[in-house]
């Protein structure tokens, strides 16, 4: 969809998870959440030992298997309702934390934390709260929990001893100024 539809923000996108591939690469067992049809997963695929998909939606799940580019284990679960019985080295969710209803978030990432094994890293990406008023109607709409990269850094910090963040813009990853920033990373560890 995306090549056909806007192929830059494809771009800007599989940047993301390069740089998710290069923050996680060795790592022996990771789950990816909010995969949608797996597409970009394979750009984290290819740095770590076992990449598992999950998404919320069972229509993620059957464009995943219709387009059979991977070979990830996928399911479906709802972190905003309960964790998981199996522990990960490390989890990352892009595009997700702002889908997220603010009264829902913490548990949602306390069952993403609970489902970490010790020491283990999580990697959250979202589109900047100071980006949001260049968004379209529709993610306006769907976007109702951005964070600048400060205000990321300080939410995830009330459940992960360390939190490292970041900005981005286009497929420039940097610590600058964060209102200026279009995209927010937090890289947290357990």
């Amino acid at each position: 969809y995306e090549w056909i539809n806007d192929p830059k923000h494809l771009i800007f996108s599989l940047s993301r998870y390069k740089f998710v591939s290069k923050m996680l690469k060795g790592k022996k067992n990771v789950l990816e959440i909010g995969a949608g049809d797996g597409f970009k997963s394979r750009v984290v695929n290819t740095e770590v030992g076992k990449l598992d998909l999950s998404d919320v939606t069972l229509s993620s799940k059957d464009q995943f298997e219709l387009l059979k580019i991977n070979n990830n284990d996928y399911f479906i679960h709802d972190f905003t309702k309960k964790k998981l019985k199996k522990k990960y080295d490390a989890i990352y969710t892009l595009d997700v934390i702002e889908h997220i209803k603010k009264k829902e978030c913490d548990k949602f990432v306390k069952n993403i934390k609970s489902s970490l094994k010790n020491r283990g890293v999580l990697i959250v990406g979202c589109p900047s709260l100071s980006s949001q008023k260049y968004a379209s109607k529709y993610s306006k709409k769907l976007h109702v929990n951005c964070f600048d990269k400060d205000q990321l850094e300080n939410y995830l910090g009330r459940f992960f001893k360390n939190v490292f963040a970041f900005g981005m813009n286009d497929e420039i990853v940097h610590t600058g100024h964060d209102k200026m920033c279009h995209y927010a990373f937090a890289i947290c560890v357990k």
